[in-house]
């Protein structure tokens, strides 16, 4: 981008000869020449003296194609509820401008339209483009896999292997050919099994690739936590680890108010009844819901989870990472508190667990493993090599 100063009368006088003139003339002690002969420009929008269509009216002009952007751009994939809701969550948080990709031909674009129309009232510039393309993913910072089936009344998030898996790894190995060095951040179900063949479809380092279950299933504790106590949400942190399913593993004695553990203020029976709520958070609101899953929770918990990245936010969030020894276990995706910031994971945290919180985490990774022999058996048979 060039920049062209004129003063009326004058030859044009580009940024560079500008500052140029200003050391000049500090360096000659000329504060005053300096003032009334620079403060005084009269700035022509023109950016080159080869334009001769530019205006002649007085003023300065960037065009937008010409002023360069260090806005951090993310992609979802998937334009369903979960997508479409963190598209939004993402814009009007001012959090990155976002492709959202889908291959229902007008679904996405007509999410993004209805998005972008809506800046003017929300007051932000986030750029926000629907594509049924994968070009358009190119040189994204991050990518987020929202694709897949829903689940619907009666169904558990395994009932959704096969078809997700098949989804999952295709998406990944496209948008990767697009977004080699991408951080991944997977949100279809199963997840941590889907989350395990988004990183070997990806062949990206392990603390780039991770899965949403933890934040989201952490703020369902905390949620129930409030409403039993009556107290603001504010006050309360909770902590849940494992698979994101009902295997999952709330941790009541890491979780608090205002510092305070729970267990001074709830009964051993209130503590299990929360517990019970937040492993069946998930099929509570397909319940209710009929015809999908949750989309707002997720959305917002995805979009803490983008924000730790692109703004190097050093969070301590429970997410779906991979594991080398950590808690006992061995190649697998699980929920576990992770440091989060530009590189993706940048450490996992070991919490002193009980013998039977231990217990508890280990059969949530045996389900785990168990469904990804399945999917591996299941793709195999389909002839999908993974």
């Amino acid at each position: 981008m060039a920049i062209v100063f004129r003063r009326k009368g004058e030859q044009n006088l580009t940024f560079a000869n500008f500052l140029d003139a200003v050391q000049h003339n500090l360096d000659s002690g000329f504060e005053e020449v300096l003032l009334s002969s620079f403060c005084c420009l009269l700035f022509n929008p023109m950016t080159s003296s080869s334009d001769p269509s530019a205006s002649q009216m007085y003023g300065m002009a960037l065009r937008p194609s010409q002023v360069p952007s260090s806005t951090a751009r993310v992609a979802v994939i998937g334009a369903g509820n979960v997508g479409a809701t963190l598209t939004q969550r993402l814009a009007e948080k001012n959090i990155a401008d976002v492709v959202l990709l889908d291959v229902v031909e007008g679904r996405p674009q007509g999410v993004a339209l209805d998005l972008m129309e809506a800046r003017g009232v929300e007051h932000h510039d986030r750029q926000i483009v629907g594509t049924n393309d994968f070009k358009d993913t190119a040189d994204v910072d991050l990518v987020v896999i929202t694709a897949g089936l829903p689940r619907r009344p009666g169904m558990s998030r395994d009932d959704l292997l096969l078809t997700n898996g098949k989804i999952v790894l295709d998406v990944t190995r496209r948008v990767m050919e697009h977004a080699p060095n991408a951080i991944l951040l997977v949100v279809t179900n199963p997840l941590d099994v889907m989350t395990y063949v988004a990183w070997k479809a990806s062949h990206l380092p392990i603390h780039k690739v991770m899965g949403m279950a933890g934040v989201l299933d952490s703020s369902r504790f905390q949620t129930f936590i409030a409403m039993e106590l009556g107290v603001s949400i504010n006050d309360i942190n909770a902590m849940v680890l494992g698979s994101h399913g009902d295997l999952m593993v709330p941790l009541p004695r890491y979780s608090t108010v205002n510092g305070i553990p729970i267990d001074r203020f709830l009964d051993e029976a209130a503590i299990a009844r929360i517990v019970a709520r937040t492993r069946n958070g998930g099929a509570e609101l397909v319940g209710l819901l009929k015809t999908g899953g949750a989309y707002y929770a997720p959305a917002s918990a995805v979009a803490v989870m983008v924000e730790s990245i692109i703004f190097n936010q050093p969070r301590i969030l429970p997410v779906a990472a991979y594991l080398q020894g950590q808690y006992g276990l061995e190649d697998i995706f699980l929920g576990v508190p992770c440091r989060l910031g530009s590189e993706g994971i940048e450490s996992v945290l070991e919490l002193e667990l009980t013998p039977q919180e231990q217990a508890e985490l280990n059969t949530s990774a045996d389900a785990v493993r168990q469904n990804l022999e399945r999917l591996v058996a299941l793709l195999n048979e389909s002839g999908l090599n993974f």
